[in-house]
């Protein structure tokens, strides 16, 4: 059984068994971190990186129909505040994504900014998560799983008025500190 999956400028291919990889490399020198040089998944060793602030921020929208971003505004909803819960929930998720990405690090984060905003053109939620840590990692999964679950926590909030919401676009806006340096996103 032969399996192969393209990662850009890496290629997996999983001969055999899948807990077994063959990684080949292009001219670059990205290459998957998870995997050891056997290809079996391991947990990065940070512990001789430095300690640097560590930044990230990413976004997501949730659309809905007109009358479900009514409720939202107006505050006429069975299950309370909307945006407030979902600002806990997107926190909350911080805290607990090493928990949920079997290969994520626990970290000791050190700020969360959760901003929810209405928009009405067309109907929506935006979300937009900062994260931050002084650490020897990055807090990129963080901040990407406290966008996904409060814009989660608004379709479970508002799913009884409209099952038709769809969350979209959730994706890294910047990065900062570590090795890497800084990264941005392209504009759409």
């Amino acid at each position: 059984m032969k399996r192969e999956c393209d990662f850009n400028i890496v290629t997996v291919n999983y001969i055999a068994h899948p807990s077994k990889t063959e990684i080949s490399m292009t001219e670059s020198n990205n290459k998957l971190t998870h995997f050891n040089q056997q290809g079996d998944a391991h947990m990065v060793d940070v512990g001789s990186k430095a300690i640097t602030k560590r930044v990230a921020v990413t976004e997501g929208r949730i659309f809905m129909e007109p009358e479900t971003l009514q409720k939202i505004i107006d505050g006429d909803n069975k299950k309370g505040d909307v945006l407030g819960i979902a600002r806990i929930a997107g926190i909350m998720a911080t805290k607990k994504t090493a928990e949920l990405i079997p290969l994520c690090h626990p970290l000791a984060i050190t700020h969360v900014d959760i901003q929810l905003k209405t928009e009405e053109s067309p109907p929506a939620v935006y979300c937009q998560s900062t994260v931050e840590v002084s650490g020897q990692t990055g807090v990129e999964m963080e901040a990407l799983n406290a966008t996904q679950i409060a814009l989660l926590t608004v379709y479970d909030m508002c799913k009884a008025v409209d099952r038709g919401m769809t969350i979209n676009d959730v994706r890294l806006l910047k990065k900062s500190g570590g090795k890497s340096g800084d990264w941005v996103a392209e504009k759409t």
